[in-house]
């Protein structure tokens, strides 16, 4: 008898212990002072050190993030921004926010992640930047889609929402590009209940990123004195949200490793077996396994027979391309056609014990 609803999640909330977050809660919320302050600014600072990046700016979300991102890398109303489609919806939501065109890229039919050839032939004169998204988290082909942006003079822009801990050449996710944003929405690696991060390789670009989180207002200026010569938005993350990503950073190194964990489970386990195959990995890539992607010949059947034995597995996401608001930017994108075909998503977190997925793999086998 199939259960009325999955047991065993695809994506589920983490929260640091209750005798930790309670009072460090407690402390901020009667502290007077609960909006953008001295825990946001230690919380970039600290988040910056764990995933060894620059010049961390926390914000409300990852969409935020990528909207000031896009806007620093010189996007304007009119301009081309290369894309996938195979991402949460916005990534291109909000390159259509600043007015620009989505001009969405083919993918690698065995993993979901752009191919650095197919944004170069998307590159036009027209072309400002290049939105690279770690999907699901495996990153892409960083190596390569830098040597592409840095021929073409155009900035690129990492969208390592799903990639938190991801690695590349060594290297973490959020280095190779002039700005990456990371999400620490709900259901991510991280929560700070909703929030993002902005890193920027370029630390000259740091006041204008600040002005453009805060109404286009310089902190620490006198409001009677301050001058605004660029608009900005209501971006800023708070202390509240701060201090829970505080708690959340102490522990995220191991919630994390149990991602990877059971990831390199998965890709030993499933790897020999018939009608399906662990999504490739390009050279180089070290992935964080936020979900983890599988490919089946048959993803409906992999739904139904994990769904018997409650576990939840879907396709998760929807390529952006068949939403009616990019209708005019179709294109052909067999790639992206074939993984998406066989695409299947089955739960990798940290509340996947041994047992799970040795539950998973022995259904996965008979099926």
């Amino acid at each position: 008898m199939q259960p009325a609803a999955p047991l065993l999640p695809l994506v589920k909330v983490s929260m640091p212990p209750r005798e930790q977050l309670l009072p460090a809660l407690e402390r901020v919320l009667y502290g007077g002072m609960i909006a953008e302050g001295e825990d946001v600014y230690r919380f970039e600072a600290e988040f910056a050190q764990a995933f060894g990046l620059p010049n961390a700016l926390a914000t409300s979300s990852g969409t935020g993030a990528l909207h000031i991102a896009l806007l620093l890398a010189g996007v304007r109303p009119g301009d081309e921004v290369v894309t996938t489609s195979m991402t949460a919806e916005p990534t291109n939501t909000t390159i259509l926010q600043v007015g620009a065109v989505p001009v969405f890229a083919d993918v690698d039919p065995d993993n979901g992640n752009l191919l650095p050839a197919a944004v170069e032939r998307a590159i036009t004169d027209r072309t400002r930047a290049i939105v690279v998204v770690h999907y699901a988290g495996y990153p892409a082909d960083l190596a390569r889609l830098r040597d592409v942006a840095d021929r073409h003079g155009l900035h690129l822009i990492e969208d390592c929402a799903h990639a938190l801990g991801a690695r590349f050449g060594c290297r973490p996710v959020g280095m190779f590009g002039d700005c990456a944003i990371f999400s620490l929405q709900a259901i991510k690696h991280m929560t700070t209940v909703d929030g993002g991060v902005l890193a920027i390789r370029d630390a000259s670009r740091l006041p204008l990123a600040r002005r453009l989180r805060w109404f286009g207002l310089a902190k620490g200026v006198p409001r009677t004195e301050v001058d605004i010569t660029t608009p900005g938005f209501k971006y800023n993350m708070n202390n509240v949200a701060a201090t829970i990503g505080l708690l959340q950073l102490q522990g995220i190194g191991a919630l994390i490793q149990a991602h990877v964990d059971n990831g390199r489970h998965y890709d030993a386990a499933l790897a020999s077996v018939a009608g399906i195959a662990p999504a490739t990995r390009v050279d180089g890539a070290e992935p964080s396994y936020w979900i983890y992607t599988l490919l089946a010949d048959d993803s409906d059947d992999v739904e139904r027979r994990l769904a018997s034995i409650g576990v939840a597995a879907s396709k998760l996401h929807r390529p952006n391309h068949l939403h009616t608001v990019f209708a005019p930017w179709r294109r052909p994108l067999p790639g992206l056609d074939a993984f998406y075909r066989r695409l299947v998503h089955i739960p990798c977190g940290w509340w996947v014990g041994a047992a799970d997925r040795e539950r998973i793999v022995d259904a996965l086998r008979k099926g």
